[in-house]
């Protein structure tokens, strides 16, 4: 299994949100190492859900369902969506500002490239920032 952080601005589409489809598809990326990393994705991996821009923290995590296959908002062809689940939100979100000064997570590569959307994470970091959740 592999482990995964996901962003998104939850004035867009939030942990609420995908709660609510239960299904969602992760669809609008555009940044061509994002659509790599999600290319990458095997069902029944992981992934941290992001509140990006408004919250700034880790609020859930969720299961890719369905893999790579055509983005329904791309009218070129060119951009992959996947599909995601929630697993569970977990009880303490882990914020910004704790991950980044958490020693643990120096190396994660959304501290170390920010604006990326997709990004994935070592078991260690998922298991460690699991436990800064209270899981």
């Amino acid at each position: 299994m592999n482990y995964w952080l996901m962003k998104s601005e939850p004035d867009a589409f939030s942990w609420d949100d995908l709660v609510k489809q239960q299904k969602g598809e992760w669809d609008g990326v555009r940044n061509h190492l994002a659509q790599r990393h999600m290319k990458a994705m095997k069902k029944g991996d992981r992934a941290l859900f992001y509140h990006s821009n408004i919250g700034l923290e880790v609020v859930g995590i969720m299961e890719i369902v369905e893999e790579a296959a055509p983005d329904s908002t791309d009218e070129t062809g060119r951009w992959i969506a996947v599909h995601v689940s929630p697993v569970q939100r977990v009880p303490v979100p882990v914020k910004l500002k704790t991950m980044k000064a958490d020693p643990a997570l120096a190396n994660m590569v959304m501290i170390r490239q920010s604006r990326l959307s997709v990004s994935p994470v070592t078991e260690a970091e998922y298991k460690h920032i699991l436990g800064l959740a209270g899981l």
